[in-house]
């Protein structure tokens, strides 16, 4: 029997926000008894209220929302994230999903208004602070339910103790899985259970298609992990604690004839530490940061990746040669000391037997794990609802981004699976495979396809690459030139919007502790160059440079000092530009809150 929360501490699914002068007033409309929650908008307390304020002077503001995701505090203020848009996009387990829309901050700034004239830097800096939540309002990929807690898979959710079944959402959710998990802090503290609705970051796709008489429900979920977020260029690698970057848990499951078989695998980064630091340049060099310590962060990793799915076997991507070639090698020196009968380590240059269209040849791959796929198996529930089969290891997969290549090989083994699991419910027999099937088969493809560009978009801002062949099938033009607009896209992005995307988002899981003695201390003096260093005007003057180049060149026949003019702009032009390819780092969009190591 799957894990429900308590009736008695059932989640307001529908609320109406009342703003008040003074404070916010989140009262339950969804027929529930319960207290309304207010929030002052001078100080950010909470306080439970049996009946809505009185209301003096003029009309409060009404709106309908969805959830409450959590509180924020700052510098001078608090700010309130509420979900102000839904949409129904299927059901886990049995229990309806739903995607945020639109998320809304809230500031109950009056803290800051009403700060004395000492406190102009405080202001300054919350007005920092500010835009980056505006940055925050549209997180893309956030899903939640009422019902059922979506940060655990079916396994463990089947595995939950009677104990568990009955907490809140949110104390029965993994903290690693949940988005808003350190917004929550402040609403656990003044006991708001009913109010406090777990969100995950991820991607959540479903179809239903017919075989024969048969019926059969696919679901495939993301979630991401919280301990090492941001954007593709801003969090590589591992940390010291050897938790990765883009570590993300797929779960495909399928329900069938009351049968329920879930298959989990998961993706992140090369763990150890290493850094891709933009610096204008298309692929910025691979630097491996304090290699001693690899071995160590890489042991760490695994320790944790077999206490939580058990077997392990690492799957890398990466090439063999040139710069990933240099991590591909200390990834698999820095494994080999740990490596059991628990914990296998693959390597599979995809580019060099792939190549860009025969991909096809994953076939090659699956020969070498078809052995721990099948003897690590996956879970099942029988149409009683009786566990029969758990699943004891997970395949870790990675490339370089953990994006492209990995979704399509990930997509490869969830087909795999699905095909064994289909088999042993006697839907399909010996010779029988998804492919097969073409209506069946396109929305298989349709399913991982979306599933990559969701992962792909929250951490590098477009859709994968190679998401032709998972979508189709095969490598088509089109793709091609999608994917070369996706790839100058991700190199605008990386250099001159990800950093303060990377800020918004340390801000919001805490990973920057925001206090006055800490942001109040005086900032390091800028070094010379980055006192000035701005991208766009140095772009400016270098197109001024070669316009008024060429507009002298134009005119040498009538006169030849137009050649030295010429000369001239050209000359600065290009001294401009060496200059910027030289400072390269400092022209980027950098975070300014928090690196860590």
């Amino acid at each position: 029997m799957l894990a429900k929360a308590d009736p008695s501490q059932k989640l307001y699914t529908r609320m109406r926000l009342w703003e008040y002068s003074d404070q916010f007033v989140v009262e339950p409309s969804d027929g529930s008894s319960g207290s309304c929650l207010a929030i002052s908008r001078l100080n950010g307390a909470l306080t439970l209220l049996d009946e809505l304020p009185n209301s003096t002077g003029h009309t409060p503001k009404v709106q309908t929302i969805f959830g409450v995701v959590g509180m924020l505090k700052l510098l001078a203020g608090s700010y309130l994230f509420v979900i102000s848009e839904r949409e129904c996009v299927g059901s886990y387990l049995g229990h309806p999903i739903f995607k945020v829309s639109k998320l809304k901050v809230l500031p109950c700034d009056h803290s800051v208004k009403n700060s004395p004239e000492e406190q102009v830097n405080a202001k300054k800096t919350e007005s920092e602070f500010s835009a980056m939540l505006k940055v925050a309002e549209k997180t893309p990929g956030l899903y939640f339910s009422y019902d059922v807690n979506i940060t655990l898979s079916a396994q463990r959710l089947n595995d939950l103790g009677d104990e568990s079944r009955l907490l809140p959402l949110w104390r029965q959710a993994k903290p690693r899985f949940l988005w808003n998990n350190y917004m929550l802090e402040i609403l656990i503290d003044s006991k708001l259970d009913k109010y406090m609705l777990p969100v995950i970051q991820g991607s959540f796709q479903n179809f239903q298609s017919t075989i024969g008489k048969d019926t059969i429900d696919v679901t495939l979920i993301a979630r991401r992990c919280t301990r090492r977020t941001g954007t593709r260029m801003w969090r590589r690698g591992a940390d010291s604690d050897g938790y990765v970057a883009n570590f993300v848990e797929s779960e495909q499951i399928v329900k069938l004839n009351g049968f329920t078989a879930s298959f989990v695998q998961v993706r992140g980064s090369i763990p150890f530490l290493w850094e891709q630091v933009v610096d204008l340049t298309y692929k910025p060099k691979f630097q491996i940061v304090k290699p001693e310590e690899a071995p160590r962060v890489a042991e760490r990793h695994f320790l944790d990746l077999r206490k939580k799915y058990g077997n392990v076997i690492a799957v890398d991507l990466v090439n063999k040669s040139g710069g990933e070639g240099r991590l591909c090698e200390k990834y698999a020196s820095s494994i080999q000391n740990i490596l059991s009968d628990d914990l296998r380590y693959v390597h599979f240059d995809f580019h060099k037997i792939c190549g860009h269209i025969h991909f096809e040849r994953l076939s090659i791959l699956y020969d070498q794990i078809e052995e721990f796929l099948v003897n690590n198996r996956y879970y099942l529930l029988n149409d009683k609802g009786e566990k029969i089969e758990s699943q004891i290891g997970v395949v870790r997969t990675n490339c370089i981004d953990c994006l492209d290549r990995t979704n399509v090989t990930q997509s490869m083994i969830g087909r795999k699976m699905l095909e064994l699991q289909l088999q042993r419910l006697g839907v399909f027999d010996a010779e029988k495979k998804i492919s097969s099937y073409p209506n069946f088969d396109d929305c298989f493809k349709i399913l991982w396809a979306n599933h990559g560009d969701d992962i792909s978009i929250q951490y590098s801002g477009t859709p994968a690459l190679k998401g032709d062949f998972v979508r189709y099938g095969k490598r088509t033009s089109h793709g091609l030139v999608k994917d070369g607009i996706s790839s100058l896209t991700r190199y605008y992005l990386n250099n001159f919007i990800d950093g303060t995307k990377q800020d918004a988002t340390d801000l919001l899981q805490g990973h920057y502790i925001v206090s006055v003695s800490r942001d109040m201390a005086p900032k390091k003096p800028k070094k010379r160059v980055e006192s000035f260093a701005s991208f766009p005007l140095a772009f400016a003057l270098i197109a001024m440079g070669f316009f008024f180049a060429m507009l002298s060149l134009r005119q040498v026949r009538n006169d030849i000092w137009q050649l030295v003019f010429s000369l001239f702009w050209g000359g600065l032009s290009l001294a401009i530009a060496a200059f910027v390819k030289a400072n390269g780092r400092v022209f980027c969009n950098r975070p300014r809150l928090h690196i860590p190591s």
